[in-house]
């Protein structure tokens, strides 16, 4: 596949990025005897993987701002243009040696996003979208799946732990969703959530309280493979509110009308 120069220069970044997080996944299982190691080690894993990729995207697009999810925001010259970064998402799935997690780079001008990158280095799938040119996974163009019946769907959520989240707010929506779809599932990465609906591996997915760096390539990916997303209103930015629904056009229209419902 020929890619535009700017995705090239996002997939040489995440690439060298995923070196050295596979690399630090090797370390992981020979730090689980110690209980403030992995988490230690970890946190340097995703702050050394943020700087190699703040490093090669500001050599290749200088002036850039970016902001990231390790460093917050770095002004540049370039007022129009912004990375939009998570180096490791899905920490907690890295932390236990679970390969389910991935390096997320959006670039958005004048804050619309128009081109992502989200790769897994433990399995080595490289999404890419580009603003009106499509979205592939290892250069195979995806499209949402196209179910209308939400028994016969697989939807994926977030689920709020220790100290994060409004846990009553998850269970009822939970509730309210399980007994409609044909499964629900948690895998602790919302990139690759939202990669997985464009790519129709699921139908479905909504979670609350994320950020811009978690989300801003995957929403891309999915409205570039024919699906919707917004927030949990219909209508409303996930990027402002950090809440984010999507599918297929029926698909999201039915999760909405389950979510917007007064508890």
């Amino acid at each position: 596949m020929l890619y535009s120069a700017t995705i090239n220069v996002m997939v040489k970044a995440a690439r060298r990025a995923g070196r050295s997080l596979k690399r630090d996944l090797g370390e992981i299982e020979h730090l689980q005897v110690s209980l403030k190691g992995p988490a230690n080690f970890v946190s340097l894993a995703d702050k050394r993987a943020e700087e190699i990729l703040y490093q090669d995207l500001a050599k290749a697009r200088p002036g850039y701002g970016f902001i990231g999810e390790e460093g917050g925001m770095r002004e540049g010259t370039d007022k129009s243009h912004t990375w939009i970064v998570d180096p490791l998402d899905g920490t907690t799935n890295f932390l236990h040696g679970i390969p389910q997690f991935a390096i997320s780079i959006g670039l958005a001008r004048e804050g619309v996003v128009i081109a992502g990158v989200i790769y897994n280095p433990a399995n080595d799938e490289l999404y890419i979208a580009e603003r009106g040119k499509g979205v592939f996974l290892n250069d195979q163009r995806l499209r949402v799946a196209g179910r209308r019946q939400l028994n016969e769907c697989v939807v994926a959520c977030g689920l709020p732990h220790i100290g994060r989240g409004d846990h009553e707010e998850f269970r009822r929506e939970m509730i309210a969703i399980q007994d409609r779809v044909a499964g629900l599932r948690r895998f602790g990465a919302a990139s690759l959530d939202l990669a997985f609906v464009a790519a129709g591996r699921l139908d479905g997915y909504w979670e609350r309280n994320l950020q811009s760096w978690d989300i801003a390539a995957g929403m891309l990916m999915v409205r570039e493979a024919g699906g919707t997303v917004s927030g949990v209103q219909g209508n409303d930015d996930p990027l402002l509110t950090g809440h984010v629904v999507c599918g297929n056009e029926f698909v999201h229209g039915e999760l909405i009308k389950i979510l917007k419902r007064p508890a």
